[in-house]
């Protein structure tokens, strides 16, 4: 067989070592099909005992772990726990392990991301915690993996196995591994060892415990970004592990190298840091250590670090401390707020009302209000977006007077903007303006802009009006409501959107409940009911559409007088789909009539359309006849 791998090349262009490179990939194969056949044979042997019939799907899994279907050979890999019981926990041990090893590990990356996960769970088919260090190997070698999802798997399992390993298997086998990972040549290996010290440390001696700390900040200076990002990453957490005096001294002086890193993906993750660190930390040694680095990322040339500072700000308010904040802080949250990035912009004016709730009203008038005055022009509409997101959550904290005096026109500048996300996410916010400013103020102030986005160009919008109406008819009263928004209810009925129109139909079920039953009878219901002599069929389904939401409503007698005799009309409506949704309408009121009129009434124009020439009149006629 090595015969077959010689060189026979004697040209010297550098085909030679091409030739070898393939060589060596075809020998590896070749190996791992000899010791799967190997593996397979033994499987055999085992399918071939009288509970052959048991074991035939696990050689079926076995054998696709090499078919050229990555598909087929994710399928066994999820299905590892049942090949593992079938085998048993010594041949899993000593069979499968070692053969997943050597022959899978060089997969596609969906299937060791599958392996890495599936390894994780297999401590009890390997005879349970004393043997789970037979599962180290592999996830080590998956831990060295290019893909970071690969990586980030392989790191779960093993933090998931270190807490079920005994104190001497951890100390014998697990430790090594993770020095191991540490000082590998490859960065790979190095980054996934930053994640297994915060589950280790806990566990380790303290003599163990310095030298951990010490792998630690050999990982912090790693030569590769990636290696410092990943141990930037874990700072924070191995950190609230560690005890206070070491945090001290040999974790701020980390926490500040990593913040002063000349990768700005480095520098990002330390702001999470000074969060989590700030935390543990007093107001003394947080002005000291953490507040300085913190207002510096404020400022960074690096865009994504003022973003995370942004994103992240409500969280090192709290662990700042309310003075910190008051006297440090909202002088880098006004820059934040005025930043040149959109980006960074964006993300400040969501954490306006947060800010807002930790400083006094005053501050926030001075400091504040500006900005946000700035925020509601701002030429990016995601900017103005996200602070419409948030704006209304300043009533509250302004009160009533000062709502009106500073915040009442950015509302309405809002609600016009040209953007529609603009004008949804106020419109989906108006019910905490209400109970600051009372409904007779926002009826005066706020109510035309409504009304005129009832008729919007983007549906959305129009939509999100349709949903604030019930809550807006509550609180405006009946008389209000008919006079300013009771024609907007039948207009949207016939919008050429059909979310629209359905969304139009449920409005009328709630003002139902609003306003009571006698109110839909006189103002409603025979709107709804002359629609349906409307030459566009939109219109008459629309009708079909009302009557079937309103009927559990109105009740009985309502159903009988006004509704049946022009369902019985429409039975001959020249549209099939019209017909049919009759029928489907009738399947709705038969369960709430008396038996007397759907046998005298309702009956009859079933009959009618169930011999109608349309099938699906047919189908649903029939449906609605054996419920009589």
């Amino acid at each position: 067989m090595d015969g077959a791998f010689e060189n026979k090349s004697t040209d010297n262009d550098g085909s030679d070592e091409i030739f070898i490179s393939i060589c060596d990939v075809n020998r590896k194969r070749y190996n791992s099909y000899i010791k799967l056949y190997n593996f397979n044979n033994n499987n055999i042997k085992m399918a071939s005992t009288p509970e052959s019939d048991d074991y035939h799907p696990i050689v079926i899994l076995i054998d696709e772990l090499k078919n050229d279907d990555i598909q087929l050979r994710l399928n066994s890999i999820r299905k590892l726990q049942s090949i593992a019981k079938a085998l048993g926990p010594e041949r899993t041990r000593s069979e499968l392990i070692p053969y997943l090893q050597d022959s899978v590990l060089e997969d596609e990356d969906e299937v060791l991301v599958a392996l890495a996960e599936e390894l994780g769970k297999l401590t009890d088919f390997v005879g349970g915690n004393e043997h789970a260090t037979c599962l180290l190997p592999p996830l080590q070698m998956l831990a060295g993996a290019e893909e970071v999802v690969v990586r980030e798997k392989a790191v779960d399992a093993l933090n998931k196995i270190c807490s079920e390993l005994s104190q001497s298997a951890f100390e014998d086998c697990f430790l090594p591994l993770l020095l191991n990972l540490s000082k590998a040549d490859w960065f790979t290996s190095r980054t996934s060892a930053c994640g297994l010290l915060t589950v280790a440390y806990p566990r380790a001696s303290s003599e163990m415990k310095k030298n951990l700390r010490k792998t630690f900040s050999t990982l912090c200076h790693d030569d590769t970004p990636m290696v410092r990002r990943a141990a930037a990453t874990h700072l924070g957490n191995f950190s609230k592990q560690i005890e206070k005096d070491a945090v001290k001294s040999e974790m701020l002086p980390l926490f500040t190298f990593l913040a002063s890193d000349e990768q700005d993906s480095v520098r990002l993750l330390g702001v999470e840091n000074c969060a989590i660190i700030g935390s543990m930390l007093s107001n003394e040694e947080n002005i000291q250590h953490i507040l300085p680095i913190l207002k510096s990322s404020a400022q960074d040339k690096s865009w994504r670090v003022r973003y995370m500072v942004a994103r992240l700000f409500k969280e090192l308010c709290d662990s700042m401390g309310q003075e910190i904040t008051k006297s440090e802080l909202v002088g880098s949250f006004v820059k934040l707020l005025k930043d040149t990035e959109a980006e960074v912009r964006t993300e400040a004016a969501q954490r306006v009302t947060e800010v807002c709730a930790l400083i006094s009203k005053d501050m926030s008038v001075k400091n504040i209000l500006p900005c946000v005055k700035d925020l509601v022009s701002d030429v990016s509409q995601h900017v103005r977006a996200a602070l419409a997101q948030v704006i209304m959550g300043l009533c509250p904290i302004f009160g009533k007077d000062d709502t009106l005096q500073y915040l009442l026109e950015l509302f309405l500048q809002l609600l016009k903007d040209d953007f529609p996300d603009v004008r949804l996410n106020i419109i989906s916010k108006l019910d905490a303006v209400n109970k600051v400013i009372g409904i007779e103020m926002l009826s005066q102030s706020l109510l035309p802009a409504i009304v005129e986005l009832a008729e919007d160009q983007q549906w959305r919008v129009r939509l999100a009006i349709i949903d604030y109406i019930p809550l807006l008819a509550s609180q405006l009263g009946v008389e209000f409501f008919d006079e300013k928004l009771g024609n907007l209810c039948m207009t949207w009925l016939g919008d050429p959107v059909f979310s629209i129109r359905e969304a139009a139909t449920n409005n009328l079920k709630k003002l139902t409940e609003v306003f009571g039953v006698e109110w839909a009878k006189s103002n409603i219901i025979p709107k709804v009911l002359t629609l349906h002599s409307h030459p566009n069929y939109l219109y008459r389904m629309t009708t079909l559409f009302s009557i079937g939401v309103l009927s559990p409503v109105v009740g009985s007698d309502v159903i009988a007088s006004s509704m049946i005799p022009l369902l019985t009309k429409m039975v001959t409506d020249k549209v099939p789909n019209i017909r049919f949704n009759v029928a489907k309408t009738f399947q709705i009121i038969i369960p709430l009539l008396d038996s007397t009129i759907v046998q005298s009434r309702v009956k009859p124009s079933l009959l009618k359309l169930l011999e109608d020439p349309d099938k699906d009149v047919k189908f649903y006629a029939n449906q609605a006849l054996q419920l009589c």
